[in-house]
């Protein structure tokens, strides 16, 4: 666990898709500012899908039946590959000062750390293993539950991913393709084979996790104005989010 680390928690969602990625980023902002540990939820009550920062639309997205559903197309700031959000899916964000577990220091060893912690705390919840496969996915009885990514800065990163719970998994097999590259894992299964929904209820999956992150401490005040500067120049801008 972190070096004496004790991290604040927020459990915030915004009322629009856009103001949702943007606080993710306006905490890493404040945390490389000022100092600090978050712990964030959120959970959109709508649906979007949300590309990675490097992924070509083109390729990740149906784009025609995002259209016909009326499902928005965003980008985020950090890697990982393209998700569907929305109802029952469990987003969290970890901001984190890399020098406070020498496990912080790369990427790989980021992932795995984080991943394991996770991994630890949800097992009791399943009674079950929960295991690390790839990269950056969690995996229960062979199916992927979990997507995560991350952003490094000079003092922080930002790590956040999701945890599908009652996510419309039907809707997500019709607005993402198979992803342009998967872990050998995954075997060329299409999506309703390969991910599942926990059955688990969202308020212990909040519980778990604030548990294994010691995050008791509420935060007060959130970076508001950082958030809504994101969203004017950044995430609700075409620029960003059709920009490839």
């Amino acid at each position: 666990m972190l070096k004496s680390i004790r991290l604040r928690l927020l459990d915030l969602t915004l009322p629009t898709p856009a103001a949702n990625l943007a606080l993710d980023e306006a905490l890493l902002d404040d945390c490389e500012a000022r100092g600090g540990a978050v712990l964030r939820f959120w959970e959109s009550k709508t649906p979007f899908v949300v590309v990675g920062y490097a992924n070509a639309l083109v390729n990740e997205v149906n784009l025609s039946a995002c259209e016909t559903a009326q499902v928005p197309v965003l980008r985020r700031c950090s890697g990982g590959g393209t998700v569907l959000q929305g109802p029952g899916c469990l987003n969290y964000a970890l901001l984190l000062e890399i020098a406070s577990d020498p496990a912080l220091t790369s990427v790989t060893g980021t992932n795995q750390f984080i991943l394991n912690c996770l991994a630890k705390a949800l097992s009791p919840l399943l009674q079950d293993s929960v295991s690390v496969q790839g990269d950056t996915d969690l995996v229960w009885r062979g199916r992927k539950f979990s997507g995560n990514a991350q952003r490094r800065r000079r003092t922080h990163l930002l790590f956040h991913g999701t945890i599908l719970l009652n996510l419309d998994l039907p809707l997500l097999e019709k607005c993402l393709p198979l992803p342009t590259r998967q872990p050998a894992y995954r075997a060329a299964r299409p999506h309703g084979e390969f991910i599942v929904n926990l059955p688990l209820p969202m308020s212990a999956v909040k519980r778990a996790l604030a548990l294994e992150w010691q995050a008791d401490e509420v935060l007060r005040p959130w970076p508001d104005a950082g958030t809504r500067r994101l969203v004017s120049e950044r995430y609700a801008r075409a620029e960003w989010n059709q920009r490839r």
